[in-house]
């Protein structure tokens, strides 16, 4: 097994994590600092910070020249962070001293780290809206084609009242619609410029820091925070709890979906399942289970994170360190489980047949809450549901149907009380509403 399942030869199709991964590769955060460095120079020249003639050489440059990650492993390993073994090389390659000696102008390695960070963060974010996207929809789609479609609710894992399979699927995207609304705030206003210098003062940039600052914001796409936020990690820790929160909601989809599929329930059918080695007969929920697991491995990583997220003082290397541990295999986990989420929400489906015969073998038990309050018109609240338990208990030990024997024992029980429409609730409702806002939010 490789170091980490996203990178492994054979585990990687089960982790798989599409273009994601690209953007974590050492090519990607090197050509992402090489623009950070090309834009602050040019920005640098039109406000007469450097020769304009050298911002534009060094702009040129910036997006031509090709900088082998490798030659930067021992001065980084030295210097604890990548930028000056990159300047470095980036000076020479130019073969331009005059102009070269300007790169980096006033700037700190953390400038240049942070802002290509979140360079390569909002690609990531446009690629979970992407896939958010697909997943909804899938989802809209199941809640309303089965909207009335009944089955059996389980709280504590023990049978409840009927729902219906539409507002199932609701309840897996609801959450998802609101993470969708939060995910396009945070790509409009959540990743951030660095233009702080050595110690967060800008020193070295003089009264024309915050003008350049807003002008390297404005031309790399991202936000202008109008302030240092070397040690405030709030745009790193705002990804990272957005990112938890959809591997909960997913590994929510996936819990469920791990047990309406098991043997003796399975009242859902997935499109694809996995076979075992050694039991022809299985049919195992894999999408599921990696859901699952992807949950847990990015709650873990998501609690180091904060732990790390009080910087010391002005820089902290050991808390910076542990970020470029967590942050990238938190994005990875996200990306790989809403590959298989999307997948999971186009493709299964429900067992109707199924669904119903655990609804006719519960005896009639799942009426229980309805009967209790239909007996209100006839006795107090207490003992409507005193009288129903004693009945519960009385099927349970001798067999029969609670409806039935409710029916002979209060012949003048509202017949309406206990059919499919009544029982449901609002389950329909909440499946159809859920499908119409999924519309709405997908449609942009």
């Amino acid at each position: 097994m490789t170091a980490t399942p996203f990178d492994s030869a054979h585990l990687g199709g089960l982790f798989d994590t599409g273009e994601t991964a690209r953007l974590f590769s050492d090519t990607a955060e090197v050509r992402a600092m090489l623009l950070v460095e090309g834009t602050l120079a040019q920005v640098q020249g039109q406000a007469g910070v450097i020769p304009e003639i050298s911002a534009a050489a060094i702009h040129r440059a910036a997006m031509e020249v090709l900088i082998d990650p490798a030659q930067l492993r021992e001065a980084t390993a030295q210097n604890g962070v990548s930028v000056p073994a990159l300047v470095t090389a980036f000076r020479k390659e130019m073969s331009a001293p005059e102009h070269a000696q300007y790169v980096h102008w006033g700037a700190t390695s953390q400038d240049i780290i942070d802002t290509g960070l979140m360079l390569r963060m909002k690609q990531v974010l446009g690629q979970y809206e992407a896939g958010l996207v697909k997943v909804i929809a899938g989802l809209a789609r199941l809640a309303e084609r089965h909207a009335d479609l009944p089955m059996a609710a389980r709280t504590y894992g023990q049978h409840a009242t009927p729902t219906s399979f539409g507002a199932m699927a609701a309840q897996w995207g609801m959450p998802l619609l609101g993470l969708l609304a939060e995910l396009r705030a945070l790509r409009a206003d959540g990743v951030w410029v660095s233009l702080s210098g050595a110690a967060g003062t800008a020193s070295a940039l003089g009264p024309e820091a915050p003008a350049l600052r807003a002008g390297i914001a404005a031309k790399l796409g991202l936000t202008d925070p109008g302030r240092s936020w070397h040690t405030d990690r709030a745009p790193v820790l705002r990804i990272a709890d957005w990112i938890t929160r959809l591997l909960a909601a997913l590994g929510k989809f996936g819990t469920d979906l791990v047990l309406l599929t098991q043997s003796g329930i399975s009242e859902v059918r997935l499109g694809a399942s996995g076979g075992s080695s050694t039991m022809p007969q299985k049919q195992n929920p894999v999408g599921p289970s990696a859901l699952v697991a992807l949950w847990r491995h990015g709650a873990g990583l998501a609690a180091t994170l904060n732990m790390s997220a009080g910087h010391a003082l002005q820089r902290d290397g050991a808390a910076w360190f542990t970020e470029w541990l967590i942050l990238p295999q938190l994005c990875l986990s996200a990306a790989s489980a809403l590959g298989h989420a999307e997948r999971l929400a186009s493709s299964l489906g429900p067992d109707a047949a199924q669904m119903q015969a655990t609804l006719d073998a519960a005896q009639g038990l799942l009426n229980a809450e309805a009967i209790s309050f239909a007996l209100t018109a006839q006795m107090p609240r207490p003992e409507a549901q005193a009288a129903v338990k004693a009945l519960c208990q009385r099927v349970l030990a001798e067999g029969g149907d609670l409806l039935t024997l409710a029916r002979a024992q209060w012949p003048d029980m509202p017949a309406d009380s206990f059919g499919t429409a009544a029982m449901l609730g609002q389950a329909p409702a909440e499946a159809r509403a859920f499908a119409a806002a999924a519309r709405t939010a997908t449609a942009r």
